[in-house]
């Protein structure tokens, strides 16, 4: 019978970009449920992403022969910059490609008055 050990995969991979009008973070978690995944932002601006794949359970009258999906935990962090609307932020996966997009404040131009010089 093998040994199964509980490799973490923290290194999940994250993209982050950011768009004119959002920050947008694309994760992959093939063969990850929704419900097995976190999408949470901390009161100081960190968006943090994580999940768990359990590994399968065994069943009686049956061969491991190789075990290379990987199980465990994995948790990523990420500080937001001061123009992201954390209250609007927006979960979706598909395909087992997470999506987040976190919307942008709009940045208000500096108003410039003139003034008339008197004299």
């Amino acid at each position: 019978m093998p040994t199964f050990s509980s490799s973490s995969f923290a290194n999940a991979v994250i993209d982050w970009k950011e768009t004119p009008e959002a920050h947008v973070f694309k994760a992959d978690v093939p063969g990850l449920k929704k419900e097995e995944v976190k999408v949470e932002v901390e009161d100081d601006r960190v968006l943090q992403i994580s999940g768990e794949r359990n590994r399968e359970q065994e069943k009686k009258g049956g061969t491991w022969h190789r075990v290379e999906r990987s199980s465990g935990k994995f948790m990523r962090r990420f500080r937001l910059p001061e123009n992201a609307k954390v209250d609007q932020v927006k979960a979706a996966m598909e395909n087992g490609v997470l999506t987040v997009t976190v919307p942008k404040e709009d940045v208000k131009k500096p108003d410039v008055k003139s003034i008339q010089i008197s004299g």
